[in-house]
């Protein structure tokens, strides 16, 4: 149950809340948290609200009352996945209950079709108020590239506008985006699905440094290098698909690819502590260092999640072990932002340590 609710919350309200609450909730205040460059801690885990093609938007608003009423205070929400205004809802809910704004951590992330002069601040402000939030904890450049796609659309399909990272035109959008702190619309900035060619040019370029990295990191693609270079820059790594994404379309899949929650080694480990694979896995990445943003609408699911984030650490022989199973199977490759004359999807990965042009 939410710790704090107010006496003059409406009763039925209460009754939702109180449905929820089993005994078995994770006190927030022992949740680990990841220091920003600014002093500033946020939660170590959150719940992430992207439902692919498998998961309504009503179930994931659903989910994050659920998530916040076990414990939950940070939550991944982006324009693109089209539920914000009903997760401003959900949100709103939650304070209701009691549960202060302050003590909430909320990300939003700017879309690719909104990289233009003045629409950076036009896509802030519309996800402010679908959120029905006067700031935001965090705001993520969703992908270096203005290259728009239709949802749900086929792997095979390209934009005739699409072009490849443009260094001059990104740093356009990130002035625009250190103008929300001025403006004070967001708390912090950060980037999502870069590499370090790019980040080494945005480093340098940038008057407000990105406080967070998002990318793709899960057991059998724990991006080393790049994950080493954000941390030895101030950057907090957070890691979507922390379980390898088992529930991605079957259009983004390739025969080459893995997965996780089958390897051996996971299984293994995961037996061992009582804990399902893909629970595993979020508990490795939170204890690697990474901010993990695992997308459950099951109760049970994200509360194992977070109770394991929050109990017994695994040992230094089996960290060891998990950090041996990287294969470098990266399971979100971005066809969809491929631009005319591109190679294949590698191209969008600066792969030989130079920006694809």
């Amino acid at each position: 149950m939410l710790k704090g609710i107010s006496p003059l919350i409406n009763p039925a309200l209460l009754e939702v809340m109180d449905r929820m609450g089993h005994g078995d909730e994770v006190d927030p205040s022992i949740v680990p948290t990841r220091t920003l460059y600014t002093g500033i801690r946020m939660p170590a885990i959150g719940l992430g609200t992207f439902g692919s093609d498998s998961v309504s938007n009503e179930a994931i608003a659903d989910a994050v009352v659920g998530a916040a009423a076990v414990g939950y205070r940070h939550f991944d929400c982006a324009s693109v996945y089209g539920n914000e205004s009903l997760i401003g809802r959900s949100l709103r809910t939650v304070m209701d209950a009691g549960v202060a704004r302050e003590d909430l951590w909320i990300t939003s992330k700017l879309w690719n079709d909104m990289h233009g002069e003045g629409d950076v601040l036009k896509s802030c402000q519309q996800s402010l108020d679908d959120l029905g939030l006067d700031y935001l904890d965090l705001y993520l450049v969703h992908w270096p590239f203005p290259n728009f796609h239709p949802p749900k659309c086929d792997v095979s399909s390209r934009s005739p506008d699409a072009r490849p990272y443009t260094h001059e035109n990104f740093m356009k959008t990130w002035r625009q985006m250190e103008q929300l702190i001025g403006n004070g619309q967001v708390r912090h900035i950060g980037t999502s699905n870069v590499t370090i060619p790019k980040l080494e040019l945005i480093l340098r370029d940038a008057l407000i440094q990105p406080a967070v990295n998002e990318m793709e990191l899960h057991p059998q693609f724990q991006q080393q290098e790049l994950f080493d270079y954000v941390v030895a820059h101030g950057i907090v790594p957070v890691g979507y698909s922390p379980i390898g994404s088992p529930a991605r379309p079957e259009r983004d899949r390739t025969p080459e690819d893995t997965v996780d929650i089958e390897d051996p080694v996971i299984v293994e480990i995961a037996t061992k502590h009582g804990i399902h694979p893909a629970t595993l896995c979020v508990k490795w990445a939170a204890q690697r260092g990474q901010v993990p943003i695992p997308m459950s609408t099951k109760r049970r699911n994200y509360l194992a999640n977070l109770t394991s984030v929050c109990g017994d650490p695994l040992t230094a022989e089996e960290m060891q072990a998990i950090a041996g199973i990287d294969c470098g199977s990266r399971l979100i490759k971005g066809h969809v932002f491929l631009w005319e004359g591109a190679n294949d999807w590698r191209d969008l990965w600066d792969l030989d340590g130079t920006i694809t042009t």
